[in-house]
């Protein structure tokens, strides 16, 4: 493994790691103040296309620069099962990489980029074969502040590989996360409050669905605090939101905020749009069948270890074993989401209306992933419907709906209770 924070003028920084064959692997990680104290590392970076490249070595190795518009603190390693390369970067946006460039070679059998969580970025390149980094360095240009990163990887045998492969016992990223408590979560049996997490969707940079001036990051905001004040003055709930302004957070970081809280449920709250149709009604949505393999193994991919499971320490195990763990767990926890949104599409019908006209749906949604925290995802209604959006703006229509999710949670919350004590018995 080898591990960077590193963005230093004027020129150069290079570690060396696994050099040749035997894999004698050397560690250095700069924590990132001293990083941020050599550079303006303030505003987010971007790729610049034309000083990109991956080229395959004549060992079978791979050679890479990345170019970004400024230098930010990065960090470099490996993970096996299955095999990839992991990149994570302070303020990078990935919106300019050539994929295509990096998929044509045949060591790279995937790639993914995107957000890790508030002021981090992840870049994944999945390999068809072990290869073990040489050597990585940030080279920045005293004149334009642009960067470039160079790495180095060659071939290694699946046994160096296997040996360097791992976290760093301190990222960066992990540095600015919230750590959720080491003791597991129990389940509530009704002899407390019952902790919700509501996520209001979109936010910062990210203003969701826009419609005559509106949009949906703010609606749903103000939505969640009517919704977050219904429950408090009901009595029973301890309510916590993702966010309580218009700021960005990663969809993994509202995962992480609701383990953090020791959540007993999870609702995120949208309100959808489509290109075509009239449709229009409130959705509810829970996690599908078919994406919880692929769930899995996202989160194994893109969380920190710590942040899979809460009091189960993951450090020391390949995703294989991380990925049984979160199927055993959502085992149990599927039929309860299944339940939670059954019980808030009988109550807005009873007191609401206005449903979809299949009102109970499956998804691959993100936010739905967390294997042991029952989630529901609730579609508002559709802006791009003028009556729709006329509701969502109504404190008639607000009043009534928070109304009706707060009686589906007491109902819920009873028939979850009961479940629990008979299980125990």
């Amino acid at each position: 493994m080898i591990s960077f924070l590193r963005a230093l003028r004027p020129v150069a920084v290079c570690v060396p790691c696994l050099r040749g064959i035997a894999g004698a692997v050397m560690l250095c990680v700069l924590s990132v103040q001293i990083v941020a104290a050599q550079g303006n590392f303030t505003a987010q970076a971007r790729v610049l296309p034309g000083q990109t490249q991956v080229v395959k070595t004549r060992t079978g190795g791979l050679h890479l620069q990345i170019g970004l518009s400024r230098g930010v603190p990065f960090q470099v390693y490996t993970l096996q099962d299955p095999m990839r390369l992991v990149m994570d970067f302070s303020e990078v946006t990935w919106r300019d990489l050539d994929e295509s460039a990096f998929l044509a070679l045949p060591q790279i059998n995937s790639l993914r980029a995107g957000p890790l969580q508030p002021g981090w970025t992840r870049l994944v390149l999945g390999l068809d074969s072990p290869l073990g980094v040489q050597e990585a360095f940030l080279q920045i240009d005293e004149t334009s502040q642009e960067a470039r990163l160079v790495l180095k990887a060659e071939p290694v045998s699946e046994q160096v590989f296997a040996d360097g492969a791992g976290r760093p016992e301190t990222t960066g990223a992990a540095r600015n996360s919230i750590t959720a408590p080491g003791e597991i979560i129990t389940r509530q049996q009704g002899d407390r409050s019952l902790v919700v997490v509501l996520d209001p969707g979109h936010g910062g940079v990210d203003p969701g669905a826009q419609r005559e001036g509106l949009n949906e990051a703010d609606l749903m905001l103000d939505f969640a605090r009517a919704l977050r004040e219904e429950l408090v003055r009901s009595g029973g709930f301890d309510v916590v939101l993702t966010r309580n302004d218009n700021s960005f957070v990663s969809l993994e970081r509202r995962v992480t905020i609701a383990r953090a809280a020791r959540a007993d449920l999870f609702l995120s709250l949208h309100a959808d749009t489509v290109s075509e149709g009239r449709a229009t009604g409130t959705t509810i949505y829970t996690l599908s069948d078919e994406a919880t393999d692929q769930a899995s193994a996202l989160l194994a991919e893109r969380h920190d270890r710590e942040d899979l499971l809460a009091g189960v320490d993951l450090s020391h195990h390949d995703d294989q074993v991380a990925m049984v763990l979160m199927d055993l767990a959502r085992r149990e926890t599927a039929p309860r989401s299944l339940r939670l949104g059954q019980r808030l599409v009988d109550q807005i019908s009873q007191g609401v209306g206005h449903l979809y006209k299949r009102p109970h749906q499956a998804a691959g949604f993100s936010v739905l992933k967390a294997p042991d925290i029952p989630s529901v995802l609730i579609e508002l209604g559709f802006m791009n419907n003028p009556r729709d959006l006329a509701r969502i703006q109504s404190a008639e229509w607000e009043a009534k709906m928070t109304r009706a999710i707060r009686r589906a949670l007491e109902t819920w919350a009873l028939e979850d209770a009961a479940e629990a004590q008979l299980l125990r018995q």
